[in-house]
């Protein structure tokens, strides 16, 4: 959401900029409706101002037994003149909110200017991607030859999209989980929340999935229940409608939570494994911070969700998104792409975004220290990581030519063994 009194006054800045990210603003459709609600303000508070006045002056005449009928008579065409004038901003507000909340956000200054994917800018690299001396496997065959990870029965259970995880193949999933909280909450210095899955329409407004992107949302019937996509929906609402302590900022936040997305736009993409599935679990980041440091911030959530990878052993490439790429709520994002053999390219693991104030706006979030003014927060998020892509590359990258997979050092406190091998369940 935007701030109107900025909008208007930078209106045609706003608009270019917006461009550079592919959305047009109907500059004339913004200009006529504002200039035909601001009319109707001044007219109304013109009105009003008279009615006082007006209304004095009866009282007085009134006092001195002077017939004012057709005074009053006017006053009361006055109020309803007012009353009309009333509904009408009331109305022009409600077009305005609407407008506004259609309008994704201006992309701050230092993104790279494009139109898709293909003009990110690669800022870093690290690690070497692993030379083998046989063929590797995708996850997709790699899982199930090891007995841990099984599609056709998810299927059968749910439909396409979905997995099952066996022994340790699922041990694996939850050493994941543990291992990024324990690392974020004792090293990085978020703390750990653990917010409910299900979450209603002002909460998905507040970040910016409603009502453009519904149809990527799961609705439960007869509710005003959604599917969480992400963790950073219901983490970010924790403070909707709160002014918080502008001393306590930044807050830093983070929470495991399975997550759900139709996946409605992604028109057959990785339609294999699971590298893009309906549901997956994730350990998200979230930040509540001041407008002056809120990009600093940024860098530092990207470096925690690359620790993590650095951590594991994997190597990744990190790429700021161009003005096309951008999602709808961010003003800046970079996406960290890890390496899959397999695949034989880098695929995304994680985005960290900059919201700046437009989810805050949205959700009424605001920040107030001593006597100061209470203004909007910043709020960042990011992937820190998503379990199951995490869970790809570290059967990808750990391969052997025997099949197994060797388990990376750190996960192995976790996990209890150093090596993956074929489960031997006599039920599966």
């Amino acid at each position: 959401m935007h701030d109107l009194s900025q909008f208007r006054a930078n209106l045609d800045a706003y608009a270019a900029r917006l461009a550079t990210r592919g959305f047009q603003l109907d500059v004339a459709q913004f200009r006529e409706m504002d200039g035909e609600r601001r009319a109707a303000v001044t007219e109304t508070e013109q009105l009003k101002a008279q009615r006082n006045a007006e209304s004095q002056e009866i009282s007085k005449l009134r006092k001195q037994n002077v017939d004012t009928s057709e005074r009053q008579q006017a006053m009361r065409a006055m109020g309803e003149r007012i009353a009309v004038l009333d509904e009408k901003v009331k109305v022009l507000d409600e077009q305005f909110r609407d407008l506004l909340a259609g309008i994704p956000n201006i992309p701050h200054e230092s993104v790279p200017i494009g139109r898709s994917s293909d003009d990110n800018v690669e800022v870093r690299r690290w690690g070497t991607p692993r030379q083998f001396d046989f063929e590797p496997k995708a996850h997709w065959d790699l899982g199930p030859e090891l007995k841990i990870l099984d599609l056709e029965r998810a299927a059968k259970i749910t439909g396409a999209r979905f997995a099952v995880y066996w022994g340790v193949g699922a041990k694996l999933e939850r050493a994941l989980m543990s291992f990024m909280l324990d690392v974020h909450t004792r090293e990085h210095g978020y703390t750990e929340v653990f917010p409910p899955c299900l979450i209603n329409s002002a909460s998905l407004f507040g970040t910016g999935q409603l009502p453009k992107f519904k149809d990527d949302l799961f609705k439960v019937e007869n509710h005003d229940f959604w599917l969480a996509p992400t963790a950073e929906v219901p983490v970010t609402n924790l403070f909707r409608d709160e002014t918080l302590n502008a001393d306590d900022l930044p807050i830093r936040l983070c929470a495991y939570t399975p997550c759900f997305r139709s996946e409605a736009g992604s028109y057959g993409r990785d339609v294999r494994g699971i590298i893009r599935v309906h549901q997956f679990h994730k350990v998200e980041m979230v930040k509540f911070t001041r407008s002056e440091q809120s990009y600093e911030e940024l860098e530092k959530m990207t470096a925690d969700a690359e620790d993590i990878l650095k951590r594991l052993g994997l190597p990744f490439r990190t790429v700021a998104l161009s003005t096309g790429d951008l999602g709808a709520s961010a003003a800046k994002t970079y996406d960290v792409e890890v390496w899959l053999p397999g695949q034989n390219g880098y695929k995304e693991i994680s985005s960290c975004s900059n919201c700046e104030a437009y989810q805050a706006r949205r959700a009424s979030i605001r920040a107030k220290s001593g006597k100061g003014k209470a203004e909007f927060v910043h709020t960042l998020n990011g992937s820190g990581l998503p379990i199951g892509r995490t869970w790809v590359a570290i059967i990808e990258n750990y391969q052997q030519a025997d099949g197994s997979v060797m388990v990376p050092e750190v996960l192995r406190p976790y996990l209890g063994v150093d090596r993956i091998e074929r489960e031997s369940q006599t039920f599966h």
